[in-house]
């Protein structure tokens, strides 16, 4: 591991700041020593948690008697020593605290590019974006950093260089009401897709790595489990992130007092193409009445992420299926779907509801055939009109601006 370059004003900003640092450390005693060594050089301000290691760990420790150190007497998984970290670090009144593994991976000279980037973004999580080019990457690291960094935008709309870092600085203290139930490796995902959710900036700085040559590295990585569990932490993310969090982003962002605003910035001012834009209210009219109720604004999501369509005015759209519209919506592919299948609905327009439709097979077919192809008429029928609207809009301001 490469030797590090004392520097005082790191060490003054540790303090000024409020921030100290965090070693989770599990097996690693070839490498643990000198990277305190390393970390002493900038702070004295060092939560240690030794996660139940079973090799010269506890020894190494005794060497270093200024650290704050937990225990583990089994491991636990490095989600708990995180977690078990950062309640230590708050009760020691601090508000960051930087992350580094016990591995020889990272570099504490790096500490300054996390509390420069803290002063100018106070209370963000910061990621420090590792480069994936140097010798000796493993190709399953590689593999699982695009891994994950493709869920983090699906479940955040947040754009990551590097989401399996362990090299981070966590605002502690802004952390302090976030619930979290995992405790191994996917932890690390968890922690910050929920800090997004919770409106805690999440950004990166770009930091140095060592990887050692395969015959020398360590690494408590289990691919079967950690990787399934990996796995089931975003497919239960994913499902959150469509059913609850982007639909309330959404909500927050149309309020009355906000909602001219918010069409000027994602309707008209996009910088997108009016074809993109038309389509975008295309998906979200197809989707808002297509007949799968209670999926169908996760499923709006999902295409505009899939086919890369503004998110905002396909949410927007989809919500056409509000409760005042339904009623409307419902006897529209009722009457659709009469003329498509030759049978007659003796339902009527008033107090109708899923309700009523459900409790009759025949009368639920009719409208399902209907609904179906209303939404494609609906659908059809909006991009093209939000396409001819947004041409004379242009139109006009084109010739405003040449007079």
């Amino acid at each position: 591991m490469p030797v590090n370059t004392p520097q005082s004003a790191s060490s003054d900003l540790f303090l000024t700041l409020g921030c100290g640092v965090l070693i989770p450390t599990y097996n690693n005693a070839k490498t643990l020593e000198q990277l305190i060594h390393g970390v002493l050089e900038y702070t004295d301000r060092i939560i240690l948690v030794n996660d139940g290691a079973t090799d010269d760990t506890a020894s190494i420790l005794q060497r270093f008697p200024q650290l704050t150190v937990i225990t583990h007497p089994l491991n636990e998984g490095k989600g708990m020593a995180l977690r078990h970290g950062f309640a230590a670090a708050r009760e020691a009144g601090y508000r960051y605290i930087i992350t580094i593994d016990s591995d020889g991976q990272h570099f504490p000279s790096d500490f300054h590019l996390f509390l420069e980037k803290i002063k100018e973004n106070p209370d963000a999580l910061i990621i420090g974006a590792r480069n994936m080019t140097v010798d000796n990457v493993p190709g399953k690291s590689t593999f699982g950093n695009r891994f994950s960094n493709f869920w983090y935008v699906v479940e955040t709309g947040i754009r990551l260089p590097d989401t399996q870092s362990g090299f981070r600085l966590y605002p502690v203290e802004r952390m302090k009401g976030l619930r979290f139930f995992t405790s191994r490796f996917e932890f690390e995902i968890e922690v910050i897709v929920k800090a997004a959710w919770n409106n805690i900036p999440v950004i990166s700085v770009p930091v140095n790595v060592y990887y050692a040559k395969p015959e020398e590295r360590i690494s408590h990585f289990r691919p079967g489990k950690d990787f399934t569990r990996i796995s089931f932490l975003n497919t239960w993310l994913v499902i959150c992130a469509f059913l609850w969090y982007r639909p309330l982003r959404l909500l927050r962002h149309l309020h009355p007092a906000h909602f001219r605003a918010f069409l000027q910035k994602n309707l008209l001012d996009t910088g997108e193409s009016p074809g993109r834009k038309a389509m975008a209210v295309a998906v979200g009219i197809f989707f808002g009445i297509v007949p799968i109720w209670g999926f169908q604004l996760a499923a709006a999501i999902f295409a505009a992420i899939f086919f890369k369509l503004n998110k905002a005015i396909v949410a927007l759209s989809a919500n056409i299926s509000v409760p005042p519209m339904i009623p409307l919506i419902l006897y529209g592919s009722l009457k659709t779907g009469e003329l498509l299948t030759g049978h007659t609905v003796t339902l009527k327009f008033s107090g109708l509801n899923m309700e009523l439709l459900k409790a009759n097979a025949y009368n639920f077919y009719v409208y399902v055939i209907g609904a179906t192809a209303l939404s494609v008429v609906a659908a059809v029928f909006a991009g093209l009109l939000t396409y001819l609207l947004l041409n004379i809009s242009g139109r006009k301001k084109a010739t405003a601006a040449r007079t």
